[in-house]
């Protein structure tokens, strides 16, 4: 009886349950992987070219800054409906839909004729970009469910290389053709693409997957409170705000403050941001981690770690090495261990017939700070300087979010090994 509750601990078992092979299960997951990884780079492409923007339309630092981070308002919105529908209907269907809205958004960009029009198509494109992460974050909750830190970790190296990726293609084709539009024609025509190979290659079953049916026996999850609304998801959703907070804030105005403060070259600042997305790699080891620790603490962790390199990053350094070095560590503590943790700790709060909606509640309570988080750190800058900005946004602000830390009970949430009946 007791071998028989074990959670499996062989990769076959997940072929037997589904039908699928090994080699159609790392196929299938290698193609989401890269789905997303062109939803980072889709995003990642507007700020090093936001200065050739903000100087083509004549926007204001605070325009910039709400259009460089304001699209996660799509994300945000699209998250507790799209954590609703993601438990009904087929997932694979909406991520099709949500890869096809953000390309089309992407393309709609260098068409734009105002501030008014610009922030609809990057509105637009947030909202793909969510559904799909939303969608892909629940396929990973129910398919890979005892080890879904791990699989979230893999993902989070696949968003990490479009962050890496993205500045660096982005600012290269601009410069080929001349051009800050370029870039968004690529992009959403690339999209496209990934919509067929999404349709061809992704197996349904691997989509569609029952919550946990692959890990085995599931024991009991009576000690998890039955409401997806309670305090832990509170708790994580104060934590996961402070984290889109301080992530976009650093993202969304970092190249203007390297070209603008510290007098740094186009290539160079794309060349820190993209540093940046090489460090958010740190995301499979953090995961790793997070099936192994308390996820609590390793939040409270990369929260200290955060702010200390974010007042190094605007107080100290001034080179190039210096920024590159602290670039990198900003993306590993903000990205690789706050986002990758963040989500999956918020779908361990919730029983795992809501996972769905631990993904949405995720996506509504990071993307909706993250929204602001452009303009709150512009605003600041007009009224402290770079240096008071990156202080009180980036380095005291991580402080709430340990605060935030305290609600969590660790015992009220889904363990690697469940609690058995």
């Amino acid at each position: 009886m007791t071998e028989t509750l074990k959670e499996p601990t062989e990769p076959p078992s997940t072929a037997t349950t589904t039908g699928l092979t090994r080699a159609s299960i790392a196929v299938g997951f290698a193609v989401l992987c890269a789905s997303y990884m062109l939803n980072a780079m889709d995003r990642q492409i507007f700020y090093p070219l936001l200065p050739e923007i903000r100087s083509e339309f004549g926007f204001s630092l605070d325009q910039g800054g709400l259009l460089a981070t304001g699209f996660t308002l799509g994300l945000a919105l699209a998250g507790l409906p799209a954590g609703y529908l993601v438990d009904r209907v087929s997932r694979k269907t909406i991520i099709l839909i949500s890869v096809l809205v953000y390309s089309i958004g992407t393309l709609a960009i260098p068409l734009a004729s105002g501030f008014v029009d610009m922030s609809v198509y990057r509105l637009i494109s947030g909202v793909g970009e969510g559904v799909q992460a939303t969608a892909l974050y629940a396929v990973i909750g129910a398919f890979f469910f005892h080890r879904r830190a791990v699989a979230a970790g893999v993902v989070g190296v696949a968003f990490g290389a479009g962050i890496f990726l993205g500045p660096l293609v982005g600012t290269r084709l601009a410069n080929v053709w001349d051009t800050w539009r370029a870039p968004f024609f690529v992009f959403a025509a690339a999209g496209l693409v990934m919509c067929l190979l999404i349709a061809v290659i992704v197996n349904k079953r691997l989509t569609e997957a029952v919550t946990g049916a692959n890990a085995g026996p599931q024991g009991s999850f009576d000690h998890v409170p039955a409401s997806p609304y309670n305090r832990n998801t509170l708790g994580l959703g104060i934590a996961c705000a402070v984290s889109g907070l301080v992530f976009y804030g650093f993202l969304g105005l970092y190249p203007t403050f390297l070209r603008e403060q510290l007098g740094f070259t186009p290539e160079q600042a794309a060349l820190a941001v993209s540093i940046s997305g090489f460090g958010a790699m740190m995301a499979l080891p953090a995961g790793w981690l997070g099936d192994r620790v308390n996820q609590r603490y390793l939040l409270a962790f990369a929260f200290v770690a955060t702010s200390a390199t974010a007042y190094v990053t605007y107080q100290v350094a001034t080179s190039a090495p210096a920024q590159y070095v602290l670039a990198f560590l900003m993306g590993a503590f903000a990205s690789g261990f706050l986002f990758t943790n963040c989500t999956t700790a918020m779908q361990r709060a919730v029983r795992p017939e809501h996972v769905g909606r631990g993904a949405g509640l995720f996506m509504l309570s990071y993307y909706v700070a993250a929204a602001f988080s452009g303009l709150l750190f512009a605003r600041l800058v007009a009224g402290l300087g770079w240096d008071g900005a990156g202080l009180w946004q980036l380095t005291v602000l991580p402080v709430v979010g340990i605060l935030g830390l305290g609600l969590v009970d660790p015992s009220k949430m889904v363990l690697r090994r469940p609690v058995q009946p």
